[in-house]
């Protein structure tokens, strides 16, 4: 795949130093523009390669590993997606999304680890628990939830995608009970329990003054205002909409591919950087047309901002796995759950072998030589890194 022809890093070397010193960033965000400016340059050291075949030889930098960094995901991606091979089931598949009002989302925006964690909590019982009941599936259901932080405008839009299979096992797990083809569950009925859970952890938060609100959301430190802030949502319909549904177990793994392991912005969505501004594509949903995608352009400054308002807490797992797929108990529910479906286990991917699953995702070989073609590219020498920012960082060309 050939470079973009512009990259985030660009952007960052340029204007991050105006930025990081107009503006009070915390350690966080330091670290992820350092890292996404130096990845893959000399910076970080790496190793010099030498065709077997031809006399062509190249440098191979070591890339960052952010997980914000458009440039680091690849190869994550790929080891991630072939271990979900492992774990998928011969059933329809269904995609849910519960996503915050715009006002919870600001009140998300500063306290991130905690609302997100309320998020995922709150997007897992309802599915949980509704699932359970017998009016609907009554079944014991596994899915996984991955965050995203973002809209294509790379404003703050805090939602949470649920990969679920389209049932689950029976109460005396003795049967695999699945949801009628097409439908998983009732949105509404998904909607307004994901509101009251949300809403009661919140409260519950702010009980326990584990909430902190700064500039105009200062006042909320008030009990009475925050109960007022909150009052018009507690009746709002939220939105918590269910995709069509994949369909069958490789239709996930398309999907695993393009979207789990994602930063706010892709460097291929970058147009330009001129006159202290960058622009980039994006597509409007509210767009009746949207498959046509538009141009924004925004200062440096924005855009550096609103990039930065997506950069996790430390540490804070972004893609949970839930009931039957939680990690303590997820090798043996799978084994029950495909003895049950054995007659169907026909219709399950194969695993394939990396780096052949590499190369696949990355539209490229990872060893061949790009000149020739033909021979392997083989490593000679080790190029070490060397310490940064006390020297400036060198050019990624």
């Amino acid at each position: 795949m050939p470079r973009p022809a512009l990259e985030l890093a660009d952007i960052f070397r340029q204007h991050g130093p105006a930025y990081r010193q107009s503006h009070s960033l915390p350690r966080d965000h330091l670290r992820v523009m350092r890292a996404i400016e130096i990845c893959r340059t000399a910076a970080l050291g790496g190793h010099l390669e030498k065709c077997s075949h031809c006399s062509h030889t190249g440098n191979s930098y070591n890339s960052c590993r952010n997980r914000h960094c458009p440039k680091c995901q690849s190869l994550a991606r790929a080891a991630w997606v072939e271990s979900r091979k492992l774990e998928l089931l011969p059933i329809e598949y269904f995609h849910v999304v519960f996503t915050l009002p715009e006002p919870i989302a600001q009140v998300a925006l500063q306290n991130k680890a905690l609302v997100y964690g309320i998020l995922f909590r709150a997007s897992a019982e309802t599915l949980l628990t509704i699932a359970g009941d017998p009016k609907h599936l009554g079944a014991t259901i596994g899915f996984f939830s991955v965050l995203h932080t973002w809209g294509q405008n790379l404003r703050h839009h805090p939602h949470v995608h649920c990969v679920v299979p389209g049932g689950g096992l029976s109460p005396d797990r003795q049967r695999w009970i699945a949801c009628r083809p097409g439908f998983f569950l009732p949105v509404r009925v998904l909607s307004r329990l994901f509101r009251r859970l949300f809403l009661e952890a919140l409260q519950k938060a702010f009980d326990q003054d584990q909430l902190q609100f700064f500039g105009d959301l200062e006042p909320l430190k008030d009990a009475e205002d925050f109960a007022h802030y909150l009052a018009p949502w507690k009746d709002a319909e939220w939105v918590v909409y269910a995709k069509p549904p994949f369909g069958g177990p490789q239709q996930v793994l398309e999907y695993l591919g393009r979207y789990t392991h994602r930063a706010a912005i892709s460097n291929q969505r970058l147009l330009a950087q001129e006159n202290g501004e960058v622009s980039f594509q994006w597509k409007d949903y509210r767009d009746k047309d949207k498959q046509s995608p538009k141009v924004m352009t925004l200062p440096a400054d924005e855009f550096i901002r609103r990039f930065l308002i997506h950069v996790l807490p430390p540490k804070f797992q972004r893609i949970r796995h839930c009931g039957l797929l939680a990690n303590c108990r997820r090798k043996a529910n799978l084994a029950l759950c495909r003895q049950l479906l054995a007659p169907l286990a026909d219709l399950l991917p194969q695993p394939s072998q990396c780096p052949g699953l590499c190369e696949a995702l990355t539209a490229e070989s990872l060893f061949r030589c790009p000149e020739c073609g033909i021979g392997t590219m083989i490593r000679v020498q080790i190029l070490p890194a060397y310490r940064w920012p006390a020297l400036p960082p060198p050019d990624s060309s």
